[in-house]
């Protein structure tokens, strides 16, 4: 079994309609979806976009081989011979816009748009918003911790919780791009170059007669990178004791000792002895690293405590966005192709949130020149001029009446060109490059934005003409 091809990692339905489209002759023409998702998670006033190159991938190995073929001839719904030959042949063949990944991103804007044929369009559906959906909340969930802990290293320690291998590599990816520093996954390190990190187990330390015993074996195997778990037993009666033991005797060897780190117990009280311990010691030099259940709201506690940690090692509750596990992205379609034109489509729900937004659009971010800091994203037809204009109009379109007038300003369009009929035209940077991207983004933001409690609402607002066009074709629907 190919496990490497994804070109089924989508729902039936989607083979279905695709189907459908085939036997009524409309599988060639064009549509425009947009992806984007509606409320934010862990209740932060921003997100993080991931998860691009690993679309690029998918899309740059998509095909169906013989393998998926004879499965999809096995089908309850008897899929004739000739629509099997039409899926031998495709290959992506539209246009595929995209944030860059590090952006940071609000709801309802769109985050990708794809426009191809709705034999393509259909079919991708699935896997990117499985892609996007995951990445983007563990670039979040990661950015939020940078934010609680800019000065100390952050490490991903995720992966044996991870629901699965691509989780727990992807998200490592995530994890790094949002701000952390290194991560204990070695595939994740081999294949994305993101430097990596790790100690020892309890269980090295039970395999040896003694605590001390064991840190000077592990000490003598690895002289250049001791960092030892200090709380199989007792933290500060044995543990932290024996690591100091470990310490002089490197320091006689020209060495030193890393650093210790604690997995249990009370962090903030353990900590705050240890380095007292280390300090009087003669090693102020060591570093304390925590793990066991973190993340921002922990760590946040922690801290306000007075915690004396230098690393924190962050696990489950980053990789698997423990307190919200699913982010809800949606991939609507908003347009449809018709000669050189395009023809807004709507969605109509009795949740007023869920009602799309319609039409071929672009979404820019207007930067005021004289602060330069972001006003608001401005939602606009492709064909309206937004550049150069002497002032833009932003209102809110729930309240719309409120609204507010930008003069000097600078429009940046979020949406890259990635593939432009059907051809990979974009460079993809280095991830160290998406880092240092997303690094840069916050400056673009005020503090209320970025906040961990409370944050202030950030403007994602709509031109004068998708408003207008919104409005049209709800009252269109409403009269029939």
């Amino acid at each position: 079994m190919n496990y490497e091809n994804l070109t089924l990692h989508t729902d039936k339905y989607q083979i279905n309609m695709m189907y459908a489209h085939w036997k009524n002759g409309t599988h060639n023409q064009i549509r425009v979806f947009e992806a984007y998702f509606r409320k934010l998670p862990f209740g932060n006033g921003f997100a993080v976009f991931a998860g691009l190159q690993r679309v690029i991938e998918y899309i740059d190995n998509l095909h169906f081989t013989k393998q998926e073929l004879e499965y999809l001839a096995e089908q309850e719904e008897n899929y004739e011979p000739a629509f099997l030959e039409e899926l031998a042949k495709l290959r992506f063949t539209g246009q595929l816009r995209c944030m860059a990944e590090g952006t940071i991103i609000f709801p309802n804007e769109p985050l990708i748009q794809v426009e191809a044929r709705v034999f393509e369009a259909q079919l991708i559906e699935t896997a990117i918003l499985n892609f996007i959906n995951y990445q983007i909340l563990i670039a979040t969930k990661a950015a939020r911790i940078r934010l609680i802990a800019p000065n100390e290293t952050l490490l991903e320690f995720g992966t044996r919780r991870a629901q699965e291998a691509d989780a727990a590599v992807w998200g490592a990816r995530a994890a790094y791009l949002a701000g952390f520093d290194a991560t204990s996954n070695m595939r994740a390190g081999m294949l994305f170059k993101i430097p990596t990190k790790g100690t020892h187990a309890h269980s090295w330390v039970q395999d040896h007669a003694t605590e001390e015993e064991a840190f000077e074996k592990f000490a003598k195997a690895l002289p250049e990178n001791v960092v030892l778990l200090v709380d199989t037993y007792d933290t500060l009666k044995s543990g932290v004791p024996n690591a100091i033991k470990v310490g002089e005797k490197l320091r006689k060897e020209g060495k030193q000792l890393k650093g210790i780190r604690l997995d249990s117990g009370d962090i903030a009280y353990l900590s705050r002895k240890a380095r007292k311990m280390l300090d009087d010691a003669g090693f102020p030099e060591v570093a304390i690293i925590a793990s066991n259940d973190l993340d921002e709201n922990v760590i946040f506690n922690l801290k306000m405590q007075g915690a004396q940690i230098d690393t924190w090692g962050v696990g489950t509750k980053l990789i698997t966005a423990e307190d919200n596990p699913a982010l809800g992205g949606v991939y609507k379609v908003v347009a449809k192709k018709e000669e050189d034109h395009y023809i807004p489509t709507i969605k109509i729900s009795g949740n007023p949130e869920k009602i799309t937004t319609p039409g071929n659009k672009r979404v820019y971010r207007v930067i005021n020149k004289d602060t330069g800091k972001a006003e608001g994203d401005y939602i606009a037809m492709a064909e309206e001029q937004v550049h150069g204009l002497p002032r833009i109009m932003l209102f809110d379109p729930v309240h719309v009446y409120l609204h507010k007038f930008v003069e000097n300003y600078e429009a940046i369009e979020l949406l890259q060109t990635i593939y432009e009929d059907g051809v990979l035209v974009y460079q993809s940077p280095t991830l160290e490059e998406t880092k240092e991207y997303h690094k840069q983004q916050y400056q673009l933001f005020w503090d209320e934005y970025l906040r961990k409690l409370n944050p202030e609402r950030y403007p994602v607002d709509l031109s004068q003409l998708v408003w207008d066009t919104k409005m049209n074709l709800i009252s269109q629907h409403k009269q029939k």
